[in-house]
């Protein structure tokens, strides 16, 4: 594993106020220049939202609720990235770090002579690696963009023309983070000399971005529409399709280059035992020592934090700040996993025969046999959480009998009956101060502790509370936003396959060899495996919404999806006039049971997406300081 710090505030010096002498004369000097260079790389973690960019404190208007994997009362409808952000400019932000790795790669040469040969070339290999992520972290933003491999220089006074860089074509772009990473991985150590620090790359880190950067890549070659040229006929948005094939395989290439490096995590894992593997899923994201990861986020309170819990436990276990329940997963996405009863159309199945609701005695009921993957990632409804059911309820059903009728018609948007049919709750206080009596004498409140209530939305708004990353050990008084330090996770080795099992169906669609189907079958029942998952029957069923579905439950909540709908161009086909379904959980009084209604969210928020932003808004400034500089089509 390897691991990058997230301060960005860290007491280094800037370079133009200290020599290369002191800088570069020593270890510690180059380490800090690097520590510094890490620091500011374009990583979308845990401070990270489409909305306020990157490394930005207040994470709300959370990522997963811009894709359709969750809602959220902070984002209400489609977005495209904030560019200029809260906090820190991406795209001054990441000239800034291209910059400073050209400064480092033309320097440090001329210091090689203090050092080993090994040390001065794992040194430029790191420097390369960085300077490929950020142009990486650029081009799947805005395409082609102005390539500077070499140090800028500007006298006060002098002629600025050298300084005004055209966009590259596209292709360009993504062929130089190809042959950065490419330098990374030939100049890097297996194991890195530094890696004591915890700040460094590997030649294998580098590996498993270049199969992400060029999966990405061959999928904008097949994939995208959006043509942008400029007057010397560059293509600077879009790649001819006709060079789709040889990312695929560069994809596929790197991801293999990991076999027997990394591994899924299996420690508590079990064949035969769902709670296992459950736990094993669960423990994989808070495992230092996990084989699967191969490149990470540090957090160490109290210099550099996060409030990743602050912002997401559920309602009932809200901290000293006030937040809880950001990410509440929708049912879209629920529905997606293995395990639970569903009609023929795939949607989850909460009707009988009759048309009447299915009762249970306990909401979990419904998830029994569901897939442990699902129940590590999603909070269900009367789940065990630190030690407590989380109470997930939308209301009590006053109505009689046990055949009960769906509260309201198929595909309505209507709001829920109220009293004296339905007993909810506007708020947690309302709720509190109003418990209903049921027939036995006994009394519940309308709502469950964790929600669903009508007007106060620091709750399960989807039915559902996320589990995913959350610190079960955290007691609730240290809940607070800014002061939690789980590590993030950036690259682990499930994504390493899952680039893999894609470039190699891709390849095989396109014409390759059937051995790339049965690579790609075998990864996916390898990663449905480990997820308790039922295993897929043959290669020949399977297709490439197939290797997608897997991925993006696999690598949900993990700010992954929201690139993945980008380089495949659907989100404006999945968001198109589209309000996202949740699952209300009530509770029948008369019955004495629980059932479920299966409806598009209440607050009737909609998404559509703007084919537009597949290629992000170039900032006015980038454009107002050279007119070589073309802004994207739409804009």
């Amino acid at each position: 594993m390897v691991s990058v710090s997230a301060c960005r505030k860290i007491n280094i010096p800037p370079p133009n106020i200290i020599s290369d002498e002191t800088v570069f004369s020593s270890a510690a000097g180059i380490q800090a220049y690097m520590s510094r260079l890490y620091s500011t790389l374009p990583i979308e973690d845990f401070r990270y939202s489409p909305q306020r960019g990157l490394n930005f404190f207040w994470i709300i208007s959370p990522t997963p609720a811009t894709t359709g994997e969750a809602l959220s009362r902070d984002q209400t409808g489609s977005m495209q990235e904030n560019i200029g952000g809260w906090n820190w400019d991406m795209w001054a932000g990441c000239y800034n770090e291209i910059h400073d790795c050209n400064y480092f790669i033309k320097t440090l040469p001329s210091y090689a002579s203090k050092f080993s040969a090994d040390q001065v070339k794992q040194w430029l290999g790191e420097a390369y690696f960085i300077r490929g992520m950020t142009y990486f972290a650029m081009v799947k933003r805005f395409g082609g963009v102005p390539l500077v491999t070499d140090v800028l220089n500007y006298t006060v006074g002098g002629d600025v023309t050298p300084l005004k860089i055209p966009r590259a074509s596209e292709k360009a772009t993504w062929d130089l983070v190809d042959a950065d990473f490419t330098y990374a991985m030939n100049n890097l150590p297996a194991v890195n000399s530094d890696e004591a620090d915890g700040s460094r790359a590997n030649k294998y880190v580098a590996a498993a971005f270049e199969s992400r950067a060029m999966l990405y890549a061959g999928s904008v070659a097949k994939y995208n529409t959006i043509t942008l040229f400029d007057g010397s006929k560059n293509q600077l948005c879009g790649i001819p399709s006709t060079d789709a094939a040889a990312y695929f395989q560069k994809a596929y290439d790197a991801a293999k280059m990991l076999d027997g490096v990394y591994s899924l995590y299996l420690k508590a894992w079990s064949a035969t035992d769902k709670t296992a593997q459950y736990q094993n899923y669960v423990n994989l994201f808070s495992d230092a020592s996990s084989p699967e990861s191969i490149f990470v986020r540090e957090y160490q309170y109290p210099n550099s934090v996060h409030g990743y819990d602050a912002y997401n436990v559920p309602r009932q276990l809200i901290g000293p700040n006030g937040y809880s329940a950001e990410v509440n997963p929708t049912l879209n996405f629920v529905e997606m996993f293995d395990g639970i009863p569903k009609n023929a159309d795939g949607t989850i199945k909460t009707l009988d025969a009759t048309g009447h609701y299915n009762l249970y005695t306990n909401t979990m009921d419904l998830f029994a046999n569901a897939e442990p993957r699902l129940r590590a990632t999603v909070i269900l409804p009367g789940d065990v959480f630190k030690g407590q059911s989380i109470e997930i309820r939308r209301g009590i059903y006053a109505g009689a009998g046990t055949s009960i009728s769906p509260l309201l018609p198929a595909g309505s948007k209507a709001q829920y009956p109220g009293q004296p049919l339905i007993f909810s709750a506007a708020d947690i206080t309302s709720n509190n101060n109003n418990p209903y009596k049921l027939p036995d004498g006994t009394t519940m409140n309308p709502a469950g502790a964790s929600g669903v209530f009508t007007s106060d939305q620091t709750c399960a708004i989807s039915g559902f509370s996320i589990r995913k990353w959350l610190d079960p050990n955290l007691p609730t008084a240290e809940v607070l936003e800014n002061n939690e330090a789980q590590t993030w996770i950036e690259m682990r080795y499930a994504e390493v396959l899952l680039n893999r099992a894609e470039a190699a169906y891709e390849l095989y669609s396109g014409g390759g060899d059937a051995s790339l189907q049965t690579d790609a079958f075998t990864i996916i029942n390898q990663i449905r495996s480990r997820a308790g998952a039922i295993p897929l029957a043959s290669a020949g069923a399977m297709t490439i919404d197939t290797v997608r579905k897997e991925r993006r439950k696999e690598l949900s909540f993990e700010n992954k999806t929201y690139w993945d709908l980008k380089r495949w161009h659907i989100f404006d086909k999945e968001q198109n006039n589209t309000i996202y379904r949740i699952l209300m959980p009530f509770y029948s009084a008369q019955a004495s049971k629980y059932f479920f209604d299966a409806r598009t969210d209440e607050r009737n928020d909609v998404y559509t997406y703007d084919p537009r932003w597949y290629y992000e808004q170039l900032p006015g400034e980038a454009i107002s300081k050279s007119t070589n500089v073309i802004q994207n089509p739409g804009y």
